[in-house]
């Protein structure tokens, strides 16, 4: 099926298409329109023409909008679901949740619309302040560029475009490239619910020619991206003056304190680190387990890990499928062959088989093995030892990643020595680092990134602060 690219309201289409593939097992499923610079222009300008009528749109009618979208998503679930388990490989009960997060997501902005508002300041609180009334207003900053990755290709496409609409900016959007058709499907749903014409567009290609047209253009006034620390380093240095919001990578930890009843936790666990192939921002990493718990909890689970399903990503009995794309393989199974050679022991998982990587599970790592240090982004986990939690915290710092981070413990001072000291954006107590809700702050430090999503802090990001002071004394 040949797609086109959505711009100012219109399907059009491309002087070049490119096929997409499942990465599962290799068949066609689309042809993607690659947009040219003047096409992008097209939707820059598109975009910026529209801006005027959604910021002066009332805020009620941005909420009915997306309150609509959500009605529309919610009708046809089960078939964003099978999109998204057939561009990304992500198993159909795994993307029937994600289309249920995105549902959430899209109501939460649509609440949020209705509640975006300022402050009244006391000036007379300063002298010289008298007889003088003040507050302040948040107004839309005009177009928002948003660049999204494949992993969660529709829930991480509405923590930019639900928040954007719901604050009355417009968006120009460049979805991954293995994963446009729930961005495509999206832009159909929004245009059924009202969204004016040139609020969204949605154009596919290259980064060296969508992306970066996207982060220079000066009508363009914040970019927000979920991606590679690489990627997102480009974008700063290249947006000069713009807001930027950046996602990033990370190589998410758990500490696991003594007197944990071990079964318990397991399955969460073994989830956090399995989840969507691992192919997850805050995917569980890395695992600091006590001494006096350690041989319990690999025992249970490396046991509860070999209970996963691999295979088609549209079996409901799949709980791994295929990575993102073949070059990812490759990767992961080069660094855990690396690992090995430095004395790592694989305890279960270690092979391929296609694109489908076992889930792996390895003891005995060192801090400076890629699977370690490095973001896997593939379904491996370590496990390691520690004999206090002054140990464990320490090894989870040293990262030059910090979005999340967990400790499951039954000690109150543990609990708080480790929220004060860990070095990441947010910290679970008594959960894995991979939990997150869609209205939560979220967001790291150091090189997983700047700026919070969540769509109140979103709709902060993607707004301006105005102070109105009235002198009642003229």
């Amino acid at each position: 099926m040949k797609r086109k690219l959505f711009i100012n309201g219109s399907w059009v289409g491309a002087e070049h298409y490119a096929p997409l593939s499942s990465p599962y097992d290799k068949k066609v499923i689309a042809e993607i329109p690659i947009a040219s610079e003047a096409d992008v222009e097209k939707a820059i300008e598109a975009a910026h023409n529209a801006f005027l009528k959604m910021a002066k749109m009332p805020k009620h009618e941005r909420g009915h909008i997306l309150e609509k979208l959500v009605m529309l998503l919610d009708k046809r679930k089960e078939e964003a679901a099978e999109i998204i388990a057939k561009e990304a490989a992500k198993p159909i009960k795994t993307a029937l949740e994600e289309v249920q997060r995105t549902i959430q997501t899209y109501k939460f902005s649509a609440e949020e619309a209705k509640r975006i508002h300022g402050e009244a300041l006391s000036l007379d609180a300063a002298p010289g302040g008298e007889n003088r009334t003040a507050y302040t207003v948040r107004e839309p900053i005009g177009v928002i560029g948003a660049i999204t990755p494949f992993n969660f290709p529709m829930n991480l496409v509405a923590h930019k475009v639900g928040p954007a609409i719901a604050s009355g900016n417009t968006i120009v959007l460049k979805p991954a490239s293995q994963t446009p058709l729930s961005a495509f499907f999206i832009a159909e749903l929004l245009q059924e619910a009202g969204l004016p014409d040139g609020a969204l567009n949605v154009v596919t290609g290259s980064g060296s020619i969508v992306g970066k047209k996207i982060v220079e253009d000066e009508r363009v006034k914040m970019i927000t991206f979920t991606g590679s620390p690489q990627v997102g380093k480009e974008i700063r240095n290249k947006a000069g003056l713009k807001r930027v919001t950046l996602e990033l990578g990370s190589n998410s930890a758990l500490i696991v304190d003594e007197g944990i009843d071990v079964k318990s936790i397991i399955p969460r666990c073994v989830k956090g680190a399995f989840s969507n192939q691992g192919q997850v921002c805050i995917s569980l990493q890395r695992i600091y387990v006590h001494e006096h718990v350690y041989d319990e909890f690999v025992n249970a689970f490396v046991k509860e890990t070999e209970k996963l399903t691999t295979g088609d990503p549209l079996d409901f009995q799949t709980d791994v499928s295929a990575l993102i794309s073949e070059h990812d393989v490759i990767r992961v199974i080069s660094w855990i062959e690396e690992a090995k050679k430095t004395g790592a022991i694989v305890a279960t998982g270690g092979n391929a088989k296609g694109n489908i990587v076992e889930p792996t599970v390895l003891l005995n790592t060192k801090p400076d093995m890629k699977v370690s240090c490095q973001e896997i982004f593939g379904p491996v986990v370590l496990i390691e030892k520690v004999s206090s939690i002054e140990q464990a915290v320490e090894y989870v710092n040293d990262s030059r990643y910090g979005l999340q981070a967990g400790i499951y413990t039954k000690n109150i001072h543990h609990a708080l020595y480790a929220a004060e000291e860990l070095k990441v954006g947010g910290v679970m107590i008594n959960d894995i680092p991979t939990f997150r809700v869609d209205h939560m702050p979220y967001g790291g430090v150091k090189e997983s990134g700047m700026g919070r999503e969540g769509i109140k802090y979103a709709i902060e990001e993607m707004t301006e602060l105005k102070l109105v002071v009235i002198n009642r004394q003229v």
